[in-house]
């Protein structure tokens, strides 16, 4: 590389009145080149460096520009900028531009070859500046232990200039007898930041006491000064300032030193290319903060509205106009250059920041009311479609209002198909990362499903899972790079992860291993994962067992429910919670096709002086007496400490009921809670529930009901019921057959009498008898159709959503239609798949050859039913 070039804008800024030749510029800047008689750079390897292109003024205008080739003819400074951008001067240049996330879309993609995001600090690289920061140990440890119990400010760490400001503050903080409370938002921290500059100046230029009010007078007229400079200078686009900006805004030229001496880290003096002083402040998010205190305090101090073309005295009344016309001009700037600004100006709206401007202005902002009504306001504006970085400024604004609803509606904006997640640049998930991390929200679970719920997603938001305590993830296929994703954070050190939910994934043999090397790793504290329906089999229960068998695994609760497991399987599970170093209190194996051969290697576990497990849940699998003989070898050990056992739907007789009343006999002092519905267990059944008065037994709870001989049949069939429709429930397009059990969509009404429980809208139609208890049933369908559960009481009349299967708290449904199937309630479709077969449910009888499908449904319909149906 024969020269590298770095321009900044804000120097360009200057020359926009003026014209130069490319060639003319680079002598301007570079004069040593003009010296050596540079004038042709075509033959030579440059590199121009434009840096800050958010900080031109005015914005580059792609749409409509001069075409220009030649390097020495003159012309403005932004056409020389746009035609080197694309190409057509010096086209063997190569360019870097440096710009916030908000101006970037301002160079067309065709001109770029490649987008880096400079991410700021890392964890350790925060640490690494407080400690190079602060020289006294105990104090820089104080300062970091601050920060991280701030998980807001600790985010915003990341930006090198906030690390700064942060040490200023808390520094600062630590001084006070005011509890060194920290700053939770953006605005907060640059109010302290104000404040400590104001306390600097009454000391070492005024001769005052730390404890003295922060806003003498001179200090009430200088912050006045500096803000009305700031929001001048912004409106117009500047970011460096000359004397005749300063004097319109009533600083004395002659006094402006002693400002850039006082305000030493807010407002500095420099000098140009010819010496000529200049003026900017240190950062341009302090120019932002003190220009929007200025609009903030002269809308409080005197009702005028700076930001209104007209400028007349506003009532109080029209507080929320006054956000308003904020936010508009915020979405109408081209590049973004009021977003920081609207952000302190909202965040200076709140009541709780203005403990600390106490004298510098009146005590009279916004009401509470105001400000739910601007966020109502900004959340219309989202609706409208507006562009990312608009949506994501305005989501950062509802987070300095602190909104409770900033995670939905972050939620609702991933969700909503307009806006692709492939599509978001990485600055622009990291702002959807920080504003999730940093809200008040509590961040107990995070659903996947609630945020769209696809790969780009989960990974992008990866941290957002480390900080949780659960992560539900039911919906979508895992890949090989989610796994890993997930694996990544089991094994930080950081992670809060407490508990994962991966039902209705199928874990290829591939993912699962990634999973348990995460799972095996030191550093994980995951203490439930539940699989169920992961279409696990017995070949990939080794990894599996292999977690169990780790002495780092930290997991008790394991939930492995409707997994084709079969016997197989299920002999390697036991070899891991046979383990001494197993943990394992809770395993839950419902509909996993065991059969009695099973039993034996859960015996062998209950038998295991070192097996912790307390909960044992075996319902609905074909154990027969002679398995539910072969466990009770195992709760009759001393070493058995289960606490519950579900064995509903077991195919239990007396007999087997009789090993198990032999067991527990021996062994009293551990089952509390056992399970024998949907079985038959006779007088032994009588037996057991004698126990439970006995005070010897800490049995306490036995259930046997339902009973009967009926419900010894194998598989999901022992519950199955016949439903026949009902003729004054159907809609009158339905059409009825075959004795009332087969429905057709018709074009033509059909003639039914006028009742008042028929369907009014919606084609639907209900069962003629209610269900109760556990109900298995098969659907048989073809084309589009909705299979339903709903409470009686929904309404019928009309068109509204309280009508619909599925769309209120009344019903939950399955929609089928050309191999997409979404389970839907309470107006959200909870789970959805697309695939060419239906939800993984218990596997159905074979399909009958003159249908397209036949779908299985085994509803349990239990007291808790609504609770369980939303989960």
């Amino acid at each position: 590389m024969d020269f590298i070039f770095p321009f900044t804008f804000r120097e360009l800024n200057v020359l926009k009145q003026k014209k130069f030749s490319l060639v003319e510029l680079v002598h301007h800047f570079f004069t040593e080149t003009k010296e050596a008689g540079i004038w042709i750079f075509a033959d030579l390897q440059v590199v121009f460096i434009l840096d800050g292109l958010d900080e031109c003024r005015p914005p580059l205008d792609f749409s409509n520009t001069q075409i220009l080739t030649d390097v020495t003819e003159s012309t403005s400074v932004d056409v020389l900028l746009m035609n080197l951008i694309r190409g057509n001067l010096l086209p063997s240049a190569r360019l870097w531009i440096t710009t916030r996330p908000a101006a970037a879309n301002q160079i067309p993609a065709q001109c770029v070859d490649m987008v880096t995001e400079v991410r700021g600090f890392t964890d350790p690289q925060k640490e690494e500046y407080f400690t190079k920061r602060f020289r006294d140990e105990e104090q820089t440890n104080t300062i970091i232990s601050h920060i991280k119990t701030s998980r807001s400010v600790h985010i915003m760490c990341h930006i090198p200039v906030f690390c700064w400001i942060t040490a200023t503050v808390l520094e600062d903080v630590l001084k006070t007898t005011e509890g060194g409370e920290l700053p939770k938002t953006l605005t907060e921290m640059y109010i302290h930041f104000l404040v400590v500059q104001a306390k600097l100046k009454n000391v070492k230029y005024d001769g005052r006491s730390e404890t003295d009010p922060h806003w003498s007078p001179e200090t009430r007229k200088m912050i006045e000064s500096l803000g009305k400079l700031a929001f001048e200078q912004l409106k117009k686009g500047n970011l460096i300032f000359y004397e005749s900006d300063l004097t319109e805004c009533g600083i004395d030229i002659s006094s402006a030193s002693v400002y850039s001496g006082v305000f030493t880290q807010v407002f500095i003096e420099e000098s140009g290319l010819y010496q000529d002083k200049r003026f900017c402040f240190i950062h341009l998010s302090v120019q932002e903060f003190l220009a929007a205190l200025h609009v903030h305090q002269t809308f409080i101090n005197t009702g005028v509205n700076l930001l209104s073309e007209e400028q007349t005295t506003s009532q109080r009344s029209g507080s929320a106009e006054f956000y308003q016309t904020a936010v508009d001009q915020a979405l109408q700037s081209p590049n973004g250059h009021l977003d920081l600004f609207l952000r302190f100006l909202l965040g200076l709206s709140l009541q709780a920041n203005h403990r600390f401007l106490q004298g510098l202005m009146k005590q009279t902002g916004s009401s509470s009311e105001t400000n739910q009504e601007i966020a109502e306001y900004m959340k219309k504006k989202i609706s409208e479609k507006l562009s990312v970085e608009k949506s994501i400024n305005l989501f950062h604004c509802l987070n300095e209002l602190e909104d409770r609803d900033l995670v939905d509606w972050i939620q609702e904006y991933l969700r909503n198909g307009e806006y692709n997640p492939e599509y978001l640049s990485p600055a622009q998930w990291s702002a959807m990362v920080f504003m999730l991390l940093s809200s008040d929200k509590n961040l107990e679970e995070f659903d996947l499903n609630k945020y769209g719920g696809s790969q780009e997603v989960l990974l992008n938001l990866l941290p957002v899972v480390k900080a949780s305590n659960k992560a539900v993830m039911t919906v979508y296929g895992l890949s090989d790079e989610g796994c890993e994703g997930l694996s990544s954070v089991l094994r930080s050190q950081s992670s809060s992860l407490r508990h994962l939910d991966l039902s209705t994934k199928d874990l290829k043999d591939s993912r699962l291993k990634i999973l348990s090397d995460g799972l095996r790793s030191p550093d994980c504290k995951l203490e439930t994962l539940r699989l169920s329906i992961c279409n696990l089999s017995d070949r990939r229960c080794e990894g599996l067992s292999s977690v169990l068998r780790s002495q780092a695994s930290s997991l008790t609760h394991l939930d492995l429910n409707h997994m084709d497991l079969e016997d197989s399987g299920a002999k390697i599970l036991s070899d891991g919670l046979r383990s001494p170093d197993c943990k394992q209190k809770t395993l839950r194996l419902s509909i996993c096709n065991l059969s009695d051969r099973s039993c034996e290697g859960l015996s062998s576990v209950l038998r295991s002086q070192s097996c912790s497990l307390t909960h044992l849940d075996l319902d609905n699998l074909d154990l027969g007496d002679s398995g539910v003989k072969i466990l009770s070898d195992g709760l009759r050990s001393p070493d058995c400490k289960l606490e519950t056992l579900r064995l509903s739907g077991c195919l239990i007789t007396e007999v087997g009921c009789s090993s198990l009343v032999s067991a527990l006999k021996s062994n009293p002092s551990h089952l509390r809670m056992l399970d024998l519905s949907y079985n038959h267990p006779g007088d032994s059944g009588q037996e057991l529930s004698a126990l439970v008065e006995d005070p010897h037994w800490r049995l306490d709870t036995v259930r046997l009901e339902p009973s009967g001989v009926q419900w010894l049949k194998p598989g999901l069939r022992k519950y199955f019921c016949e439903l026949t429709l009902d003729p004054n429930t159907a809609c009158q397009r339905f059409k009825l057959s075959e004795n009332n059990k087969k429905v057709e969509l018709v074009e033509e009404f059909q003639w039914y009498p006028d009742h008042q429980d028929r369907f009014e809208h919606y084609p639907q139609v209900m069962s003629s008898t209610g269900l109760t208890g556990r109900c298995y049933w098969e659907v048989q369908w073809s084309g589009q159709v909705e299979i339903a559960v709903t409470y009686r009481g929904i309404r019928r009349k009309g068109d509204s959503v309280d009508c619909g299967f599925g769309w209120n708290d009344h019903s939950w449904s399955l929609e089928c239609h050309e191999g997409r199937y979404s389970v839907c309630h309470n107006r959200k479709c909870i789970v959805s798949y697309e695939s060419s077969s239906p939800p993984p449910l218990p596997p159905p009888p074979p399909p009958l050859a003159q249908y397209q499908c036949m779908w299985t449904v085994l509803l349990d319909l239990c007291p808790s039913m609504e609770s369980a149906l939303t989960n």
